[in-house]
């Protein structure tokens, strides 16, 4: 029962947000009294964690599986962005920005075990792009993977990028490719052209 209430409620967190599902709500869509729930998670913000926490080690693993089907570096963040925007539903509830608002110390803690896997996945990705000749060979690879991370989790702030003016999916997108132009080489090019020109058939 434990998982079951754990896959609702981070279903319902990614749809509605963290702050608008209630425990009353997650009850009466599983058809379960509040009393199961409380049986299993303390109170809401116990719930919120072990949700957050859930998605985070399906993402990683995800990620994880992506990498060991050895795609050329480019193609690769590509389907990790396709990805995690799959897993979180095109975040059209925000919860990043919500749990950043309302559960600080639950993002605070999230945000810290992304980085780790973040750098660690984007750091080979960027080895890799050098030694395949896609990526410039005089990159700083420990800025570039930094500021790609920032740069991911910056623009999840509506205060600057108002989903109505910036669509998540668009906004995601046109991240990634303004970070690869400024990495790739006349080759790496290319294979980004290629990429983009057979998303947008």
């Amino acid at each position: 029962m434990k998982e079951k209430i754990l896959e609702k409620a981070t279903d319902m967190f990614l749809n509605y947000g963290f702050k608008s599902v209630t425990m009353d709500d997650i009850a009466s869509n599983m058809g379960i009294s509040k009393k199961t729930i409380y049986a299993h998670y303390a109170n809401k913000t116990q719930l919120v964690e072990g949700s957050t926490m859930h998605m985070f080690d399906l993402i990683s693993n995800g990620i994880d599986h992506i990498c060991d089907l050895q795609k050329n570096p480019i193609e690769e963040l590509y389907e990790i962005k396709k990805f995690i925007m799959m897993n979180l539903k095109n975040e059209k509830s925000s919860p990043q920005y919500q749990l950043q608002k309302y559960y600080p110390k639950v993002h605070n803690v999230l945000r810290n075990k992304h980085f780790e896997v973040m750098q660690e996945c984007i750091v080979r990705n960027i080895q890799k792009g050098i030694e395949l000749g896609i990526y410039r060979d005089n990159l700083n690879i420990e800025f570039v993977s930094r500021i790609y991370f920032t740069g991911v989790n910056s623009i999840k702030d509506q205060q600057f990028f108002p989903l109505e003016k910036f669509p998540v999916a668009t906004l995601m997108d046109e991240y990634l490719e303004y970070h690869l132009r400024g990495i790739v080489t006349p080759e790496g090019r290319n294979i980004l052209n290629k990429i983009i020109n057979s998303n947008q058939e």
